[in-house]
């Protein structure tokens, strides 16, 4: 295991950073989506429930695996089909999309089950002390709800995180592609996957213990 770290430590570190950078795009586009279906979820307007529904109902009932290569394979084709012949999309294109949409579904029941865990009283008052809808769900109730969504965002986050290794079978340079390489170079499969799983151990129980730190702290004074 020794020479495998001095002979691919680089290359390790270099698909760590890859992961990484894949995870943070996807989150932060994925809190976004998550936050827009989660309005539209909550909305009393039937139409704006409906595409919230769907979209939901379609993300989280796809394996995040056909989706990334429907992304990655299905768009470029559909689009040269309909004439943009020298559309092409990377791997990280794709797999931040594919990522980003299969987080938002689920960020959007996190955050919907947050807003609607605020008694709704909240909003009432706020409404009729002369706020607007908008105004009440940014300044009253997301405050509130926040709160309650940290535990199951930060667990989330490290699902995501997780789920990047499902990317390499579109060839993206993360962790567990590169120990696909190593294996493949080395003949070493134990000692290839053993310092593969002990990057993500490390990895994630520190973004663990970093959460849950960061957890402890907003609650002060709850």
């Amino acid at each position: 295991m020794i020479q495998v770290v001095q002979n691919y430590g680089m290359m390790i570190l270099a698909a760590l950073g890859q992961t990484l950078l894949l995870c943070l795009l996807s989150l932060c586009i994925a809190m976004i989506i998550g936050l827009v279906v989660a309005l539209f979820n909550v909305s009393h307007k039937r139409g704006l429930n409906f595409i919230g529904t769907v979209f939901v109902d379609a993300i989280r009932g796809v394996p995040l695996i056909v989706l990334a290569y429907f992304i990655y394979f299905g768009v470029p084709a559909g689009m040269k089909a309909m004439g943009a012949v020298d559309f092409r999309l990377s791997a990280l294109q794709a797999g931040t999309a594919a990522l980003s949409m299969n987080c938002g579904a689920y960020m959007a029941e996190i955050i919907r089950a947050g807003i609607q865990s605020v008694d709704r009283g909240q909003m009432e008052a706020s409404r009729s002390l002369g706020l607007s809808y908008g105004q009440s769900m940014r300044l009253i109730v997301l405050p509130q709800a926040i709160k309650t969504m940290i535990p199951s965002i930060i667990n989330q986050y490290i699902i995501t995180l997780k789920d990047t290794s499902i990317l390499s079978v579109i060839g993206f340079p993360e962790l567990t592609n590169v120990g696909k390489t190593i294996m493949g170079n080395t003949f070493r499969p134990l000692e290839a996957w053993a310092v593969i799983a002990i990057v993500y151990l490390v990895v994630i129980v520190s973004l663990s213990k970093g959460s849950h730190a960061m957890e402890r702290k907003l609650n002060v004074g709850r």
